[in-house]
């Protein structure tokens, strides 16, 4: 017979950027206050789950989003590389506060191809590493459920390869809110179902820099 395992795709929660930065991998972008709140609901949702292990991405908002949850649970973060944001050639640029960098005539050799995409990692790479990083989450954690922590077109485009959707997408259909946990169902070694919910909705307001 075969196990159910439930691997949790959670992504952080609200980053402190007054500056409206696309932050990427950079450094020293940490949770705000309400992104300190959003993981705390998140360590709630998952509270009385059967989660016996806990990975995430190594940038520093992921890893704030993990504590609570660590602290919740008793367990180590494992951090594993292949959770990281995805590469992004607008990194450090702004998008807001006046800022339109995708208006710079100098910039639009960077979109030339939307669906691989030309101005950062391509979603094949994405979904891989992505699916192997859950791979391992679920040999962890066999016949349980496992958290990993990551970023919204990390999780997003592992989403879409499990349902077997195309990679290629709108940033703005992503369901993939802060906090928020894509759930994928694995009987044995297979992904048999995806399941999505947003513990801190209720903390959600205003516009977010995409690809965070």
């Amino acid at each position: 017979m075969t196990e159910t395992t439930v691997v949790h795709l959670l992504r952080h929660g609200e980053v402190h950027n007054p500056q409206g930065v696309l932050y990427g991998r950079l450094p020293d972008y940490h949770l705000s206050e309400n992104g300190v709140l959003m993981a705390e609901a998140a360590a709630k949702w998952f509270a009385g789950r059967d989660v016996t292990a806990l990975f995430c991405s190594p940038m520093e908002r992921a890893q704030e989003t993990a504590a609570p949850l660590a602290e919740t649970f008793g367990l180590p973060v494992g951090v594993d590389e292949r959770l990281i944001e995805a590469a992004n050639r607008f990194e450090g640029m702004k998008f807001g506060h006046g800022e339109a960098s995708l208006k710079k005539p100098a910039n639009w050799p960077l979109l030339r191809n939307p669906f691989r995409p030309s101005w950062g990692e391509p979603y094949e790479e994405l979904a891989q590493r992505m699916l192997a990083a859950a791979a391992t989450a679920r040999d962890a954690a066999r016949g349980h459920e496992v958290v990993c922590v990551s970023h919204q077109l990390p999780i997003w485009i592992a989403r879409r390869r499990a349902e077997h959707k195309r990679l290629w997408h709108n940033p703005k259909n992503r369901q993939c809110g802060l906090a928020s946990v894509t759930s994928l169902v694995y009987e044995g070694d297979e992904i048999i179902g995806v399941d999505y919910a947003e513990p801190a909705a209720a903390l959600i307001s205003g516009p977010v820099v995409p690809g965070a």
